[in-house]
């Protein structure tokens, strides 16, 4: 049994010091400033907490002057997971098409300014990058969150990444350790479990996360997967064979072992997150990631309180805390001396872009969107509007479905009087129906198909069928893994969905890409 030599009150800082809870609304409630003042060191932020740069500045300001090193984290992946333009779609194309183009220096050039605006905003973690390497195509929560399926391009990558972010003065949190791309299930959800030899995941799944530790990550998240060729009894976020032995002594990381959401079924559904989290801490995780879906004072309680009576029952050594609380506040330490130090200026391959679209280039997200697209087919610009036909899939939570993505709008743009209609699956009495819903409503009009993943949903790939089959003129564009055979008169695969993989695709559908 562990001897309790400090204080109550210290107890209870770190206890509090280990945690990253999140919060509604767009203002810091006051349980939260309390909660800060007694020893929180971490704060996490959702799309919820975010209406602009400047109310998000103001937000991480006002949180600020309860402590000046708060760690303040958030889950901007760019790309499908975005937090900075949740209402609008991202102005970055995001991992996937990162690793299309296979350019580290444009890579590190886009993380560089996703961290410059983080920072502005006065955001000082972030949850990203996935270094996760997606060798499941039919994946239901990577995909295009990965920067592909090959080890080295993913670990090349994922360096650059952390590189570039931390150059901005923004700590990265390399995700999801051991690896969450061999999965078919969301943990989100339940359990994943991953029945692959030991070789495997040395070669392939843990190759990028030993690059995001030879480049300096700070941090790592752990993942809700069981891997029994590492621990056949315990989640990774629970393992002390994976947290420690591993990761640690192993692999010799030094920096902030941070958990994937505690409330997320993989964990919730059998252990609760109160056990989990004591379990988790036991492992040798430092923080606590909690708040998308429990973002309320109770539970920052519950976890607090949950903590410390480990502690005096015996069943969490008081050491381990201080360790973990330690590392936090070694983090904070380091972002207030990075903030300070960060380089303003960007580092863009050369000839491509400036970092935020002055006049010497566009902005580098949308340059790497560009040089993402791989178009199949030829067709000649349209000059008149066509009918977007929009298939849309069931958005898995780590992605949302508060975010807008297609081409419908940036298409309009470009072609005034563009019309788009949204299909479901849900909605598929018989894909004949559908397709004969969709013609109708094109009116004539070409019809540009966008689809999401289309090897993975039986009935878009049906409804694509039946289309092409009445009208071989209609285009398609791909806006998630490109898995499928390119089918179309133009075939445009843009390698992810956020805004600016809309508009590069826009830009050829009308011929007017630079």
């Amino acid at each position: 049994m562990s001897t309790l030599v400090r204080s109550a009150d210290t107890l209870t800082r770190d206890a509090l010091a280990v945690l990253q809870p999140g919060f509604l609304g767009t203002t810091a409630p006051d349980w939260l400033l309390r909660r800060i003042g007694e020893g929180l060191s971490s704060v996490g932020l959702f799309g919820r907490n975010v209406a602009s740069p400047e109310q998000l500045a103001a937000l991480t300001e006002r949180l600020r002057a309860e402590r000046e090193d708060l760690l303040v984290a958030i889950d901007e992946e760019g790309g499908d997971v975005t937090r900075l333009e949740v209402r609008h779609g991202s102005s970055f194309p995001g991992n996937h098409a990162l690793g299309a183009v296979d350019d580290v220096d444009l890579t590190r050039a886009v993380a560089g300014e996703l961290g410059r605006r983080l920072a502005a905003c006065g955001v000082t973690l972030d949850w990203a990058p996935s270094a996760d390497v997606n060798s499941n195509r039919h994946n239901p929560v990577i995909g295009v969150r990965s920067f592909g399926a090959e080890p080295e391009l993913v670990a090349r990558h994922t360096a650059a990444f952390v590189t570039g972010l931390q150059g901005a003065g923004v700590a990265a949190c390399v995700k999801h350790f051991p690896g969450h791309g061999d999965t078919a299930v969301d943990s989100h959800h339940a359990v994943p479990r991953i029945d692959v030899d030991l070789d495997t995941v040395h070669a392939r799944d843990l190759l990028p996360f030993r690059a995001a530790i030879a480049a300096g990550a700070k941090s790592v998240m752990s993942a809700h997967i069981l891997l029994p060729a590492l621990d056949p009894d315990r989640p990774a976020t629970l393992s002390r064979r994976i947290l420690t032995g591993l990761l640690r002594e192993e692999m010799g990381f030094d920096g902030l072992i941070v958990t994937d959401g505690m409330e997320m079924r993989a964990i919730a559904a059998k252990y609760g997150i109160e056990r989990g989290s004591v379990l988790a801490i036991a492992a040798g995780a430092d923080a606590i990631c909690v708040g998308g879906g429990l973002a309320d004072e109770g539970t920052v309680l519950r976890l607090r309180d949950a903590l410390v009576q480990a502690v005096r029952d015996g069943e969490l050594p008081e050491e381990r805390l201080a360790d973990a609380a330690t590392r936090v506040r070694a983090l904070a330490d380091w972002t207030l001396r990075a903030r300070a130090s960060a380089s303003p200026g960007a580092a863009s391959p050369e000839g491509t872009a400036s970092p935020q679209g002055t006049e010497s280039g566009p902005p580098v997200g949308l340059v790497a969107a560009r040089r993402a697209v791989r178009v199949t087919g030829t067709a000649e610009p349209l000059t008149t509007a066509p009918y977007v036909a929009a298939f849309t899939p069931v958005a898995n939570i780590a992605v949302g479905d508060e975010t807008p993505w297609g081409i419908a709008t940036e298409l309009g743009r470009l072609l005034p009087g563009t019309e788009t209609g949204s299909y479901s699956g849900a909605a598929v009495a018989d894909t004949a129906t559908l397709a004969a819903r969709v013609l109708a409503a094109a009116d004539g009009r070409t019809i540009v198909a966008v689809v999401r993943d289309v090897h993975r949903h039986p009935w878009m790939s049906d409804v694509l069928d039946a289309l092409l089959a009445a009208r071989p003129q209609t285009l398609v564009v791909e806006m998630g893994l490109n898995g499928a055979e390119p089918r179309g008169a133009l075939h445009i695969a843009t390698h992810g969905a956020a805004r600016v993989c809309g508009q590069a695709a826009a830009e050829v559908i009308a011929g007017r890409g630079e």
